[in-house]
């Protein structure tokens, strides 16, 4: 937190006071504040600033994550340790969820540094919804920030029968750390930032008007504010405590490949979602899930124009698109077998080499995997998979072996 420069500079000290010498004199319990004008957010452009969002070259996001940290450590208030240990008391658990949602906020992480936000702020989704792209329910908050249908057309999001900006990672990633940047810009502290993300602007902005801005400690500001609005930064910091210290916690934080980042491929038609995943070679479900903002399987380039991908699928979909061929030699997920093939505009194969003996893919079951979290993972379908491994149900044990391919 920046330190106050009246604290710590006997000369700036002398000089404020005389030229305030003239000025009407304060009550020390509530010091005058100037509010700046309420924050008004233009139309969101999931590309702005900048160019749109592509994988990053850093060898360890982790340490990147860290230093972009700009508020309080584990040890600055107890609370914070308690939401800490309740995150990571299961930390094999914790571990996989983390695992399992890490494409998205490695990208949040990279529109965040956009907008130059403090690092917690990559957190937030945590908090919110676990980064899990909420289905939205009519009049209640959607997306991994879980916002309002009301607050989202003042951030800019579109909220239509066919497109939904809350749940379009992209879209209201830069949305978010636009708004945070604006409350920072107002108040000059990331923790009313938080506050107002919470509470509200309108609140915050009266309390700092009566009360002034909270002082460094507490950490947790104690204003007469809703319990949740205080958990809620306490929960951003105890998550951020985390990734500060994952030895501490006996987590071991994954690391994701460069061609698993999500990337923004700019589209300039429309097409079915089915065509898309066949494009980029990648099952329905997978692409569906990823770009959530599409509500009617159809990728709308009039409400978003472009689409989510992984970087190892990029190539293939953007050769499609164009018209050109593109070589792709690796093991096919759901034929089970080694492959060179030609895929044209179309997106249909057009050679195929010939095929190796059939190579079995297995996965072994860690604790708190769920079936879905398989399937996403190695782009295959549910159904698939229970129909390879002869599964009823959606139910597994930890260290049962799953085949990612047909076995015939």
């Amino acid at each position: 937190m920046i330190k106050r420069l009246l604290r710590t500079s006997p000369l700036l000290l002398s000089i404020c006071l005389t030229a305030c010498a003239s000025l009407p004199s304060q009550m020390p319990s509530r010091p005058a504040v100037r509010v700046a004008p309420k924050i008004t957010i233009d139309t969101v452009a999931p590309s702005r600033p900048g160019a749109p969002v592509q994988a990053s070259r850093a060898t360890d996001g982790w340490d990147q994550l860290r230093s972009s940290f700009a508020m309080a450590d584990c040890d600055a208030d107890p609370a914070i340790m308690v939401w800490a240990r309740r995150y990571a008391r299961n930390p094999q658990q914790f571990e996989n969820q983390l695992d399992d949602v890490l494409p998205r906020l490695v990208y949040v992480q990279r529109v965040a540094a956009q907008y130059d936000v403090a690092g917690e702020f990559v957190l937030l989704p945590w908090v919110e919804s676990h980064f899990q792209t909420a289905p939205r329910r009519r009049n209640r908050p959607a997306g991994i920030w879980q916002i309002m249908p009301a607050t989202a057309g003042s951030m800019g999001l579109r909220v239509t029968s066919r497109y939904d900006g809350r749940l379009d990672v992209s879209a209201s990633a830069h949305a978010v750390m636009k708004l945070l940047k604006a409350y920072h810009d107002q108040f000059h502290d990331w923790r009313v930032a938080d506050y107002a993300y919470n509470a509200g602007e309108f609140r915050i902005r009266q309390l700092v008007q009566t009360r002034g801005m909270p002082t460094d400690v507490p950490v947790i500001p104690r204003w007469p504010v809703q319990k949740v609005t205080r958990e809620h930064l306490t929960r951003l910091l105890a998550i951020a405590c985390i990734v500060r210290e994952p030895e501490r916690f006996n987590v071991s934080l994954p690391s994701l490949p460069k061609d698993q980042q999500l990337v923004q491929v700019s589209l300039a038609r429309s097409m079915p979602m089915a065509q898309a995943a066949h494009h980029a070679g990648m099952s329905i479900d997978t692409l569906r899930e990823l770009n959530a903002g599409f509500r009617n399987d159809t990728i709308d380039v009039d409400a978003a124009p472009y689409v989510l991908l992984p970087a190892s699928h990029v190539d293939q979909f953007r050769a499609a698109l164009s018209g050109q061929t593109f070589r792709q030699t690796g093991v096919d997920a759901n034929a089970g077998v080694s492959t060179s093939t030609a895929v044209a505009a179309t997106g249909h194969p057009v050679a195929v080499a010939k095929p190796a003996q059939p190579i079995q893919r297995t996965h072994r079951v860690k604790h708190g995997e769920s079936l879905w979290q398989i399937a996403h993972r190695y782009s295959v379908d549910v159904t698939q998979l229970q129909r390879w491994n002869h599964l009823r149900g959606g139910s597994l044990k930890p260290g049962q072996i799953l085949q990612l391919s047909d076995a015939d």
